[in-house]
């Protein structure tokens, strides 16, 4: 008995090799050991496992191309309830943004990996994480691991983007980059083949609620020309049932969205309201 409680335990507790799928839930023994009715409890634990492996790894993807998606922005959400605040959204959504700032980059703070962890045990949405920060390459491994699902960076904070893709791909996440409302586009075209998301400032990056840049929307159709088919275009700021027509008829198919779903007394139909303003 002694024996058999120190060995699953051990199962429990393992941490994976870092080249392990570390998006989804690991079960390290899993490709050893027969299915359940073989016999023996520790099949059942890695049946167990690669159940809820193979559940995670169907949620948790960035919705495929053809699709238009709100990602509602947790910046404008109620930090004090922020798990319900999330669940207000129902099975309206399948992405969900986070907006991180570190003082920096952008003029503000928002939070950190440990809020992340937090609405992660919460959520089974793909968590879209947004770096607004000087240094993504130091601090994107913990996002990670705290369960985001993609990395989005700005080209204005690193020196060489094909390096930031190429750390993000190793650590198994979808890749985004970003870029300032006046940044040229011209600087994506060394490395937009690599990355599976461009995401489009339509304000300032920095804080919530600011009104959308019309010559976003010429920008936005400049960059969908420069895409293929199977890359998505993300675009943040502003984004309300009175801009989003004009914006995807634009090109883009990912809608960040704050204060027009969390701002609202219900979510759920917020985002409803701007999916049919987008004409979906």
């Amino acid at each position: 008995m002694t024996s058999k409680k120190l060995y699953v335990f051990t199962v429990i507790k393992m941490k994976p090799p870092i080249d392990a799928d570390e998006r989804g839930l690991f079960c390290p023994f899993r490709a050893s050991f027969p299915p359940p009715g073989s016999g023996g409890f520790l099949a059942e634990v890695v049946y167990f496992c690669e159940r809820l492996r193979k559940r995670e790894e169907n949620l948790r993807k960035l919705p495929p191309t053809g699709t238009i998606e709100v990602s509602p922005s947790i910046l404008s959400a109620d930090f004090s309830r922020l798990g319900e605040h999330i669940g207000q959204l129902g099975d309206r959504v399948r992405m969900l943004h986070l907006d991180v700032m570190d003082g920096h980059f952008v003029p503000n703070i928002t939070f950190g990996p440990v809020v992340v962890s937090r609405i992660r045990a919460q959520s089974d949405l793909y968590f879209d994480a947004h770096l607004m920060i000087a240094d993504p390459a130091k601090y994107a491994p913990e996002f990670v691991k705290a369960g985001a699902d993609g990395i989005t960076f700005h080209m204005e904070a690193v020196g060489d983007g094909g390096a930031m893709i190429s750390q993000l791909r190793e650590l198994g996440v979808a890749v985004g980059v970003s870029i300032k409302p006046k940044t040229p586009v011209a600087v994506l075209e060394p490395i937009i083949a690599e990355v599976d998301m461009v995401l489009l400032m339509s304000v300032e990056p920095g804080f919530g609620a600011q009104a959308f840049m019309p010559e976003s929307i010429e920008r936005c159709r400049q960059i969908r020309q420069m895409l293929r088919e199977d890359q998505r275009l993300e675009v943040d700021g502003g984004i309300n049932c009175e801009t989003v027509g004009a914006i995807v008829a634009a090109g883009a198919d990912t809608l960040v969205a704050g204060s027009a779903v969390f701002g609202q007394a219900d979510p759920a139909a917020a985002v409803k309201n701007i999916m049919f303003s987008a004409g979906q």
